[in-house]
């Protein structure tokens, strides 16, 4: 018997709000869509609402698997998403992301707040400290990021950050050349 190799599983991190510029809904689209073409599964925040509702919305449609994970406080806060393929309701932050890490082969972050940055940071870290050793993607969608990728490379420069450490996340302007990048990084 062949044996077949499980789907890639990439975790999104991204806003529960849409941003002020339609390139972000758009890119949530196309990110979903090259998803779909390429067999990817996403593992996601588990809502239905702002650029969270509009990836899954839109692998959902076109067929795809998506996984939601979602503290029980966020259920309602978050309008949690009825319609997926799996859902984990968690108990807390912590535990999210943790299970999401356990679930996921990469990690891309799109546009997002406070939530979205704890999320990068956080995942940042533990690759940092070999907690994992799964890659991390920033789609800097609309020049989104410039301002943070400044600092981080202030950062390197006042010595806080090694250059080989921040070299670890991969910047792309556009899914389809992150969603091809992270699979031959993974593979």
């Amino acid at each position: 018997m062949i044996k077949c190799a499980p789907p890639l599983r990439i975790c999104v991190f991204c806003g529960s709000g849409k941003g002020n510029n339609p390139i972000y809904i758009k890119t949530a689209e196309n990110l979903a869509s090259e998803m779909y073409k390429s067999h990817v599964e996403l593992v996601y925040g588990g809502g239905n609402i702002g650029l969270m509702g509009v990836l899954a919305d839109r692998l959902l449609t076109l067929g795809g698997t998506v996984t939601g994970v979602i503290p029980k406080k966020l259920v309602e806060i978050e309008v949690a998403h009825t319609g997926l393929t799996n859902m984990h309701i968690v108990e807390g932050m912590h535990e999210r992301k943790a299970l999401m890490t356990k679930l996921s082969d990469g990690f891309i972050i799109m546009p997002g707040g406070i939530g979205t940055m704890d999320e990068f940071f956080e995942i940042f870290t533990w690759l940092q400290l070999g907690y994992h050793n799964k890659p991390i993607c920033l789609l800097n969608s609309g020049g989104y990021y410039n301002k943070l990728l400044e600092f981080l490379n202030h950062s390197v420069t006042e010595g806080f950050l090694s250059r080989q450490q921040l070299n670890n996340v991969h910047i792309y302007e556009n899914a389809t050349d992150l969603i091809s990048a992270i699979i031959q990084i993974i593979n």
